[in-house]
């Protein structure tokens, strides 16, 4: 949609979008390739992904680069691209209990079976600028690679698969299990494809929250631990890592491996509530596509919040309403930016009803004074 009222009309606009591309090629540094965001800003291309709700690293980091980094702007591409794609067939549940697991932790639980894997994180690093990346160069690169690659691990194991770590609370009979709606048990939610009615099933909040904007979870999640609302979790498990993608043969009907999706995954320890008078503790999810703890996190107890039974007014956390209809990134945005398109008429009709109010406001205070 653009201005009707733009000297120059369809020729400005035209240029408008042609200065974006400028000011993006403008200097003098050589150009980023695709395939160098794709490798390089992997956690940039990751929330791309799962915010426009689409796993294909190389259109999100294509998406990343023409929008200059816009990471809302590049999400939206890549809600649009999505659109245009036909559905071939829907996947098949699978157990993350099959992850090819690359980063494994628990905040419950010093020794959990398997062992903590730290993995790529920032979690243990002092927050303290690399001046040494302003001179990078592929010689350093070489030799970082060469002596990373050569370190040997004193022992070696290996694991196909992970136990949770919530199972051992299960076996205790001291973890809550979820209540199931008998009229969906069924079928899965396709927020895609249907209105969103309230109070939404589970599958549905878990949906919208998995590709909602990272900033806006965390900041309702915060809300929560910092006491408007009643949720201050601990981490059961959190993993990162790829999920086999299976999907049934169109004609034969059988289960094959299209391929892997990396995926973050947290399940959070809430309070204990009573249920059939033996207290339990209580589970909220995440799943999210990509390398996005922050988010998966922030899911998982948003998850468990609006679960609660009691849902205050100045705990917005808690209501399910609230949280899943703000938390898409590009709903909000679009939203936000529209307020930039034309508004004359109604702005005038603002202005006149101002004009009036104040000119009657006047005439009043006129006859009370000189009464």
């Amino acid at each position: 949609m653009g201005y009707v009222a733009i000297k120059g009309g369809e020729k400005a606009i035209k240029n408008a979008g042609k200065l974006l591309t400028y000011e993006r090629i403008k200097g003098k540094s050589k150009l980023i390739g695709v395939k160098q965001i794709e490798e390089q800003l992997y956690m940039a291309v990751d929330r791309v992904m799962s915010e426009g709700s689409l796993y294909a690293p190389h259109i999100a980091a294509l998406a990343l680069k023409q929008s200059a980094g816009d990471t809302f702007e590049a999400s939206f591409m890549v809600r649009a691209y999505r659109a245009t794609k036909s559905r071939i067939c829907t996947s098949i549940s699978i157990s993350t209990q099959n992850m090819r697991i690359i980063r494994r932790i628990s905040a419950a639980f010093k020794d959990i079976p398997g062992g903590q894997i730290l993995g790529p994180t920032t979690d243990y690093t002092i927050r303290l600028l690399d001046f040494e990346l302003l001179d990078d160069s592929e010689r350093k690169r070489k030799v970082f690679l060469k002596n990373f690659l050569s370190q040997k691990s004193e022992k070696k194991v290996y694991f196909d698969s992970f136990p949770k770590v919530v199972d051992i609370l299960r076996k205790e009979g001291l973890l809550e299990e979820p209540k199931r709606d008998l009229n969906h048990q069924n079928t899965i939610f396709d927020i895609t494809r249907e209105s969103l009615t309230f109070p939404a099933q589970r599958d549905a909040a878990l949906q919208i929250m998995s590709r909602g904007e990272t900033g806006g979870l965390l900041l309702l999640a915060y809300s929560s631990m910092r006491g408007y609302g009643d949720i201050h979790p601990t981490i059961g498990e959190l993993r990162v890592g790829f999920i086999p993608l299976l999907v049934k043969h169109p004609y034969t009907h059988k289960e094959i491996f299209a391929g892997e999706v990396k995926v973050t995954e947290a399940e959070v320890l809430a309070q204990y509530t009573e249920n059939e008078n033996k207290p339990k503790f209580t589970l909220g999810y995440g799943l999210c596509f990509g390398h996005n703890e922050i988010k998966a996190i922030s899911m998982a107890v948003l998850d468990r919040a609006m679960q609660s039974r009691s849902s205050p007014s100045y705990m917005p956390s808690n209501d399910q309403e609230f949280v899943l209809s703000h938390v898409d990134g590009i709903e909000s945005m679009g939203f936000c930016i529209h307020y930039k398109l034309p508004h004359y008429v109604t702005f005038q009709s603002d202005l006149d009803r101002l004009r009036k109010t104040q000119k009657d406001r006047s005439s009043i205070k006129g006859k009370d004074d000189n009464e």
